[in-house]
């Protein structure tokens, strides 16, 4: 018999209480087992909100809440980077984490190009549970839940959802479903191909200059959701100012969920609702105000900032 109660866990996240390591175990434990579960190219039906990058932005992952609706009344899918860069990407993973156990239909998670733990090295989640903890053990449990989580999500044949782009190995959804995701993002191939990319005004392929993926053009992009049966794609990965930003006539969109990004970019971040009868509506919010956090190291500089 587990003795972890998520929905405690949940409450006290959201009050920003870190669980006990031992919980912390236990919950990647079962989170890793759900998500483990989940197709390649999850699908998941109408109605969702759809959003991205958070980047340990807790109390903006907190205000994302209060705009789109609570957790479990509205459904989410979060296309990745849930960590690195902001001040708490802890609290922000292991809450997303306890959501999925507890409502695991409810709600979605995408693997972005930083649930990697040569990225998190470098860009500050491996810091951040050092820091709470001592030792590297619950970073060890987190990126042991990264490896799980899907490459991709599609709502209901109108919309792919993916962290960063396409690949030129990858044609089909089946294509995608033959990756065998669970592994540290590799450098190069079409599984990082799916984490890297970013949309470009070009045609065809090109060279990304991030030095992993590719840029692809709107005909790549109106091929590939052809040949998928999708509407549209959206995707993450990149800092829009405007909170989304659409592409290729509309095929494609990017949506960023992290608001004044790092902290001081002054970006509004954006949700994207689609409901029932799969119409898009986007809801765009600002930073949490500073009466809704608690941030005592507001004066610690960020050094992981691209």
């Amino acid at each position: 018999m587990s003795g972890l109660d998520v929905d405690q866990v949940i409450d006290e996240l959201k009050l920003r209480k870190m669980p006990t390591e031992a919980q912390i175990k236990e919950l990647c434990e079962k989170a890793t087992s759900i998500l483990g579960e989940e197709d390649n190219v999850q699908m998941v039906q109408a109605p969702v909100t759809i959003c991205g990058d958070l980047h340990g932005q807790f109390y903006d992952l907190l205000e994302l809440f209060r705009v789109g609706g609570d957790s479990p009344s509205t459904n989410y899918l979060f296309m990745g980077d849930y960590v690195d860069r902001g001040f708490y990407s802890l609290e922000t993973f292991l809450l997303l984490i306890a959501l999925k156990v507890r409502y695991p239909n409810r709600i979605y998670m995408i693997r972005g190009n930083h649930e990697s733990r040569q990225i998190t090295q470098v860009y500050g989640f491996y810091d951040e549970c050092l820091r709470n903890f001592g030792t590297a053990e619950v970073w060890k449990y987190c990126t042991q839940v990264f490896d799980v989580i899907t490459l991709s999500c599609v709502v209901e044949d109108h919309v792919f959802c993916v962290h960063g782009g396409l690949s030129p190995s990858l044609d089909t959804f089946s294509d995608i479903r033959s990756i065998n995701r669970v592994q540290e993002v590799p450098h190069d191939g079409p599984m990082c191909d799916l984490l890297w990319s970013d949309p470009e005004d070009i045609a065809g392929w090109g060279m990304n200059p991030r030095g992993a993926g590719y840029v692809f053009g709107s005909d790549i992009c109106a091929q590939f959701c052809h040949r998928n049966n999708v509407k549209m794609m959206a995707r993450a990965h990149q800092l829009v100012m405007e909170g989304f930003k659409f592409m290729f006539d509309e095929k494609l969109v990017t949506v960023w969920s992290a608001p004044n990004y790092c902290y001081r970019c002054g970006n509004v971040a954006s949700i994207l609702e689609v409901d029932e009868n799969l119409n898009n509506n986007f809801k765009t919010f600002e930073a949490a105000p500073a009466s809704h956090r608690s941030e005592p190291d507001r004066g610690r500089k960020l050094d992981y900032f691209l």
